[in-house]
């Protein structure tokens, strides 16, 4: 269900554009970066926690471009989800990334064979919401996943994970790697990174407490998403502060052009490097000693939640209303937060033990 390989777009994880989440697939919205809309069309009708899990239902899964390994992951993991709910799996969907126009076609043919739910990453928030408010009024449930339109335009969102989870944690690996003690530096994407900046915030929030008085946190880099500027500001970094322990990089492409610069200096093993980034991307930097974990989501577990969040939704069981609670197998129970969101929960973490359990 995890296997796939991701292409290299997943480096636009840092930008703006792509939170849309993003690695241009691994693209989407975390719950913060959503404008909310506070007359969800999650607020409609009431839940019944105890009703009966419907089968026999059909659950239209559209991502931003069919064939992209990412979201043949994520979607894997819905199909297994809805086979082991009694219900049936379709996919359908663009095949560039660029197509944005073209998801409204799609959500109109779903729309038209009638399907029970559907589960969309939006290209384009905007330019799909009169088409998924038409599916909605034709009693068909809509849940977005990885990357979110407007709260009014479906019932529920499936958010990969949330901005303060992402900062908090990388700080929490890389103090763990560190001993707790040293100076650190953070290499990021733009400046003007909106996504990039809110991590960091809460990188700082972290380091304020008592556990990290003994870390510096020396400088904020900024690699613009390139490769080669972000080796060079790895480079940088280390001759201006040559007593520096540790780097994160919440950037696909800086953790990467740093774990590169790294492998093949003197620093390798003994400046720790975390941050975000594809198993794919980082399997060979882990293995050979340069990096000792990172983080990222798994896009199958992403796929299996929006599908038993669809087929709960049918079901009755929830509406989308915040404090609404379910079931979602072996992923345990979930709460539905503010304007209809779901969290995933806390990124996957990536070490030697389990990296090549994933292919993305």
């Amino acid at each position: 269900m995890r296997k796939s390989s991701i292409r290299r777009a997943c480096v636009a994880l840092a930008t703006v554009s792509s939170l849309a989440l993003a690695a241009t697939a691994c693209g989407g919205t975390t719950k913060n970066d959503v404008g909310s809309d506070n007359t969800s069309a999650a607020s409609a009708g009431k839940a019944d926690p105890n009703a009966a899990t419907k089968k026999g239902l059909t659950v239209g899964f559209l991502p931003k471009q069919v064939n992209n390994p990412y979201f043949t992951s994520a979607d894997k993991g819905g199909e297994a989800a809805l086979k082991e709910l009694g219900s049936s799996y379709k996919e359908v969907g663009p095949s560039s990334a660029t197509d944005t126009s073209g998801q409204v076609s799609y959500v109109n043919t779903l729309t038209q064979q009638q399907v029970n739910a559907m589960a969309v990453s939006a290209q384009d928030p905007g330019a799909l919401c009169t088409a998924l408010k038409q599916a909605m009024s034709n009693g068909i449930k809509v849940v977005t996943y990885d990357s979110d339109t407007t709260a009014s335009c479906r019932n529920a969102f499936v958010s990969q994970a949330s901005a303060e989870d992402l900062g908090r944690t990388e700080v929490q690996l890389l103090a763990e790697q560190i001993g707790y003690k040293g100076e650190i530096a953070i290499l990021s994407a733009a400046q003007t990174a909106t996504n990039q900046n809110t991590w960091i915030d809460y990188m700082k929030d972290e380091l304020k407490g008592s556990k990290y008085k003994n870390i510096k946190l020396v400088k904020v880099a900024y690699g613009n998403d390139d490769a080669q500027a972000s080796f060079q500001q790895t480079q940088g970094l280390l001759q201006e502060y040559p007593d520096l322990k540790g780097i994160i990089s919440p950037t696909t492409v800086g953790i990467k052009a740093a774990a590169q610069y790294l492998s093949g200096s003197k620093y390798k093993g003994k400046v720790k490097l975390t941050g975000l980034g594809t198993p794919n991307d980082m399997r060979k930097y882990v293995k050979n000693g340069t990096v000792d974990g990172f983080e990222l989501w798994d896009p199958a577990k992403l796929g299996e939640l929006a599908a038993r969040t669809a087929v709960a939704l049918v079901s009755g069981q929830i509406t989308g209303k915040e404090g609404e609670t379910f079931k979602a197998g072996d992923m345990g129970t979930y709460t539905i937060g503010k304007d209809g969101v779901i969290t995933l929960g806390k990124p996957t973490v990536f070490t030697a033990k389990n990296i090549d359990q994933f292919d993305f």
